[in-house]
């Protein structure tokens, strides 16, 4: 996208779409070198050693070779690299991230999804269903697309959400997609996808030979206050990074 185009934030019909479904899709909200370096990013954080205290690092077995595991996920990993955080503090994203949800923003959660290729899909769910509401009653993320995401390679798929309706389902428990019209919405490397923590949204398995990464930007309005610490050490008690676990001990993801 245009420089110009960037700064001037979300068109009329883009908050209008924003605000009707809860989600907007933007074709190359980062051009090739811009993506190019993100890439750098993530795989210099994938490569990193994992160490309590630093970045967490999550792992799954593969469903195509399941005595193998694979990197899942990396999150909380801001504060330890000043790309990201350049990025995140004062790229466009928190500035249209600010445009959509009508006020100035704080970052409350940072998330790199790699979907390696067996890696396991997500069972369609609001993001607020995750206990969020304790932390402030809406979010935004941004979805930025680092590898092609397909619907063979488990592309995020949304629906609308319902006329600004709540919670559809009780929290902690994924939603029933049989009452649930998911769409997939494949992405182009730098392509940015925002979307509100109501919107109904999953995604399928990777059952390819390259990795589907994705980068997640979530932002609740400043005028709820800075959660991400709060939020962070609440994820760790219930649900901690591979590195801090205790061995006796089962950690189940819910949604």
């Amino acid at each position: 996208m245009l420089a110009e185009q960037l700064s001037m934030g979300p068109s009329a019909c883009q908050r209008a779409k924003m605000e009707s479904d809860g989600y907007v899709v933007i074709r190359r909200f980062f051009d090739s070198a811009e993506v190019a370096r993100i890439a750098r990013w993530t795989e210099a954080l994938a490569a990193a050693p994992e160490i309590s205290g630093r970045q967490w690092v999550y792992h799954e077995a593969s469903m195509t070779e399941p005595d193998r595991r694979v990197i899942q996920r990396i999150e909380n990993f801001c504060p330890f690299h000043g790309g990201f955080s350049d990025l995140i503090e004062h790229g466009a994203l928190r500035h249209w991230a600010a445009a959509l949800m009508g006020g100035p923003v704080a970052l409350f959660k940072d998330k790199i999804n790699f979907k390696m290729p067996g890696g396991a899909g997500f069972q369609p769910h609001q993001d607020q269903q995750a206990g969020w509401s304790q932390y402030a009653p809406l979010f935004l993320t941004a979805m930025v697309s680092i590898d092609p995401t397909t619907a063979t390679n488990g592309c995020l798929e949304m629906a609308p959400r319902i006329g600004g309706a709540g919670l559809m389902g009780e929290e902690w428990t994924p939603l029933d997609a049989a009452k649930l019209t998911l769409q997939p919405l494949p992405t182009a490397p730098g392509d940015v996808i925002f979307f509100d923590s109501m919107v109904p949204h999953g995604s399928k398995p990777n059952l390819t030979d390259t990795a589907r990464r994705v980068l997640y930007l979530t932002f609740n309005l400043a005028a709820h206050g800075d959660q991400r610490s709060r939020y962070f050490a609440d994820k760790h008690a219930a649900f901690p990074p591979d590195i801090d676990r205790d061995p006796g001990q089962s950690y189940v993801f819910r949604v």
